[in-house]
């Protein structure tokens, strides 16, 4: 869900929309000047489930939420809307190294306030064997409303998912590119999935989270906008309806950020590594840069049929990196490891120029060799047969372990 973060991310579009009051100590911090040149700058969310360190089962914390809402946590930990779950949201980043560091930093520091409380992280999407019944949505306005607003939705967000903010100028560019990034947006969840399981089951899926996060009326690839006063317009309308009550609670898998200046690419599962994440920010940042010089060129760009995109998320979904991927722009399947080679193709002259190209290289190299987290959970769960293994190894890995 969304949190006010610190990293940089631009004011609600829209006009008159009501806005619920922000939770968490971000609100009270200095809004970032826009940068220059699109993606100058970039930072992640991360949202982490709370389990019990022996046992990893579900585990809530009220008062871990209510110390994480009143900023007393950790500068860099913020409440989710449910006491079973801990946001992260890192610094403003330049480099590739400046996010690691980062994430290193916040990844530690909300392990430290978990154990404080009790409690381990357990970063994967969902948890490998619990029920969304043994959570409890966290006693704060915002979250109180959406409850009323959405019911059962509300109730059973029991996902978690990890947020790429990419600075950008202004809405216009933030639109510009979010138009021609749909198409990429398969391939980027594809790498990340972490959600095998759900309720207990093997749900056959990389990424179970993205099913049960489509259950919602405003998820899923947005169609083309094609300038930000459409945006403005379809925000407006939206809130009309009252499916939302401002522009904070569009869940769309890329978005204008409400309140500071950015993108904000929101497809992706957790990823249990901090490589993972690591390259994932990277390919995103890469694509916002070429994209948006592409779109200051005025250079054409695919618009595939919203069904085409919808099915092309659902293959890469159900499938991970492990077979083949819907490619919309091809209209035709093609195995995932050549689609992220075409994907590294595409965007080498600009990672060469950012002096980024070598490391994200070795980075899908290695994604590929051991596979998504949710491959690596499977081969727990079948050299084990026990659901618990499954979790143990998730917290493990995540604590660098």
């Amino acid at each position: 869900m969304e949190r006010p973060s610190v990293v940089p991310c631009p004011e609600s579009p829209a006009s008159g929309a009501a806005t619920l009051a922000p939770v968490g100590v971000a609100a009270t911090l200095e809004r970032p000047s826009p940068p220059a040149v699109p993606g100058a700058t970039f930072g992640i969310e991360e949202e982490f489930h709370l389990v019990d360190p022996e046992t990893f089962d579900l585990l809530p914390s009220a008062e871990l939420s209510a110390s994480a809402m009143l900023g007393e946590a950790g500068p860099h930990l913020h409440a989710e809307i449910t006491t079973t779950q801990l946001e992260t949201a890192s610094g403003i980043c330049s480099t590739l190294d400046d996010l690691r560091a980062e994430l290193v930093v916040t990844r530690a520091e909300a392990s430290a306030a978990a154990a404080a409380a009790g409690r381990a992280l357990l970063p994967a999407s969902t948890h490998p064997f619990a029920s969304w019944r043994d959570q409890e949505v966290t006693a704060a306005p915002r979250y109180e409303a959406m409850v009323v607003r959405w019911a059962v939705l509300a109730q059973q967000q029991d996902i978690a998912g990890c947020h790429v903010h990419v600075g950008v100028p202004d809405l216009e560019t933030a639109v510009a590119v979010m138009d021609r990034a749909r198409p990429y947006l398969p391939l980027l969840l594809a790498m990340t999935g972490s959600s095998p399981f759900h309720d207990g089951l093997d749900t056959g899926y990389d990424s179970y989270r993205t099913q049960w996060w489509s259950r919602w009326p405003i998820s899923g690839p947005p169609e083309l906008f094609g300038s930000a006063q459409r945006f403005t317009e379809v925000v407006d309308g939206l809130v009309a309806t009252g499916v939302i009550a401002d522009s904070s609670h569009l869940y769309w898998d890329v978005r204008p950020s409400y309140h500071l200046p950015t993108l904000e690419f929101r497809i992706g599962d957790v990823c249990t590594s901090v490589d993972d994440a690591v390259l994932h920010a990277a390919l995103i940042r890469s694509l916002v840069r070429v994209l948006a010089a592409r779109a200051v060129r005025e250079e054409p760009f695919p618009d595939p049929r919203p069904e085409l995109l919808r099915a092309a998320r659902w293959r890469a979904a159900r499938h991970g990196i492990g077979g083949e991927l819907f490619d919309p722009q091809l209209g035709r399947l093609v195995d995932a490891r050549v689609a992220l080679r075409r994907l590294l193709a595409e965007l080498e002259d600009d990672l060469r120029a950012a002096g980024e190209w070598e490391e994200v290289v070795v980075l899908a190299q290695e994604l590929l060799f051991r596979g998504t987290s949710a491959t690596r959970q499977r081969r727990t769960w079948l050299r084990t047969g026990d659901p618990r293994a499954v979790a143990a190894a998730v917290v493990r890995e995540g604590a660098g372990r």
